[in-house]
């Protein structure tokens, strides 16, 4: 018997927001219930804990905590602990997906786009926690 992953949890200190991030990047969706609250209702679950899902991957939850370090990566003050590779199919859709997470809060860390072997970036999500977007 082998374990199975049943998703990736990122440790947060503002679980709505970061899944927010995640969900308008991704085009991922609320678990049932796990849905925003209309404008001005309290979010119990957006302080504690929130799962995003897709149809065709391990799914992303947020866990709200007190504090977090941010990572300092590359520099090795604070390490990456942990971070998501993603793919996309070509250089102009790897432009695309670069714009996209910087409009939506990500940081670019580190730019390879122009490496012929295999161009990426690197970011931050708003909560610093890093990710790579590549061509795959």
């Amino acid at each position: 018997m082998t374990p199975h992953i049943r998703q990736v949890v990122l440790d947060t200190t503002d679980a709505r927001a970061l899944a927010e991030f995640y969900r308008q990047l991704f085009g991922l969706s609320y678990r049932p219930g796990d849905e925003p609250p209309p404008a001005g209702e309290p979010d119990p679950n957006g302080s504690d804990w929130l799962v995003l899902r897709n149809d065709d991957g391990v799914p992303l939850a947020f866990q709200q905590v007190e504090s977090l370090p941010r990572s300092t990566w590359p520099a090795p003050d604070v390490p990456q602990q942990l971070h998501l590779d993603t793919t996309v199919p070509d250089a102009a859709a790897l432009a695309e997906a670069r714009d996209r997470a910087l409009v939506l809060g990500a940081t670019q860390q580190y730019d390879r786009s122009d490496d012929p072997e295999e161009p990426l970036y690197v970011f931050a999500d708003p909560a610093g926690h890093p990710f790579c977007i590549f061509v795959g």
